[in-house]
């Protein structure tokens, strides 16, 4: 392990994880192939990253997990590894949410992708307005039981649903989410508003995407439109 990498518990977990994450969203389709993956992942190995992070839907529906569950062998029991599922995995729509149904047979499709007994940290994509919190908190809470995930989190919630959620699971005694995946730049940083306070008080850790990606974009976006003003 590289000892220049710092490790933070995520949350209030004793869940520790690389201060600098790998998202894997770009292995797969039309972007990076197995070859290119392989690289990749050996340099976040190199630079002591602990935490990968994929889900079912990156890289053309399933690309990422498969092209990982090549690439880690041995070492995939040396990190920590993140997946999530609930956006639609079809063209018709049918394979997507957050409901008990759906979330047993996304878990089995990831496990058999990553080629892994467990997933450390599993990640609701988005929130799901057509199923009850209790059925999807009640859902990850007997995964956690069966062994299949270590861990629970949600991404892209509102302060108010990821607080609902919170309390549902104290109220009945279900695993709670430790960390909470949401978009937070330089440039975009609503995320101080609400969430970050919220995630500070009740113990759930910020696993932020689109990090220098989005921050770049937006600021040649702007950096145009200066331009063209100007002239």
């Amino acid at each position: 392990r590289n000892r220049y990498m710092q490790q933070r518990n995520l949350g209030n977990s004793g869940l520790k994880v690389s201060l600098v994450g790998l998202g894997c969203n770009n292995f797969g389709g039309d972007r990076i192939d197995l070859a290119a993956t392989r690289q990749v992942v050996h340099k976040a190995f190199d630079l002591g990253i602990t935490l990968i992070d994929t889900a079912d839907v990156y890289g053309n529906c399933g690309d990422s997990e498969t092209f990982l569950g090549e690439v880690l062998g041995d070492r995939r029991k040396d990190i920590v590894l993140a997946s999530k599922c609930g956006l639609p995995m079809d063209s018709a729509g049918k394979l997507k949410g957050a409901s008990r149904h759906y979330i047993l047979s996304a878990i089995d499709a990831s496990l058999k992708r990553l080629k892994t007994d467990w997933i450390d940290l599993y990640i609701i994509h988005r929130p799901d307005p057509q199923t009850p919190i209790e059925e999807t908190l009640r859902t990850l809470d007997d995964l956690v039981r069966a062994g299949k995930v270590r861990y629970t989190g949600c991404s892209n919630f509102a302060g108010w649903q990821l607080m609902k959620s919170l309390s549902v699971s104290d109220r009945y005694g279900w695993t709670r989410y430790v960390a909470h995946q949401a978009y937070y730049s330089l440039i975009g940083r609503e995320y101080e508003w609400e969430l970050m306070p919220l995630g500070q008080q009740e113990g759930v850790g910020a696993v932020v995407w689109t990090v220098p990606h989005g921050g770049a974009d937006r600021g040649r976006a702007r950096h145009r439109a200066r331009r063209q003003g100007s002239g």
